[in-house]
């Protein structure tokens, strides 16, 4: 299973932000076809330094490989160039992806 992670600050226009990013990127996004998770967490609490995030979401895929290529696509070029219009009203935005495993 592999995992994206992305992590949002507080947005400038916390309305805007989340009327496109639920009405807009979610359901843009869920179209990638091995796309098999998706959520999302609001109001996090930073247990160790850092300040708190305005959301978290997590999707998740088979492996690598079909992350990879649901990116390349034509629909994950849309969903990334849609997510450069949620940075104009929430700057900071992080993003990572990793493998995950049991210890």
């Amino acid at each position: 299973m592999v995992r994206f992670l992305v992590l949002y600050p507080k947005p400038t226009d916390v309305e805007g932000f989340e009327r496109h990013y639920f009405t807009v990127h979610v359901p843009l996004t869920r179209k990638l076809p091995g796309l098999r998770r998706y959520t999302v967490g609001r109001d996090t609490s930073p247990i160790r330094g850092g300040a708190a995030w305005h959301m978290v979401a997590e999707l998740d895929w088979d492996d690598m490989e079909s992350l990879r290529r649901d990116f390349a696509s034509d629909l994950g070029q849309e969903a990334a160039r849609d997510l450069e219009k949620l940075i104009e009203v929430c700057p900071g935005i992080q993003s990572m992806v990793f493998e995950l495993s049991e210890p």
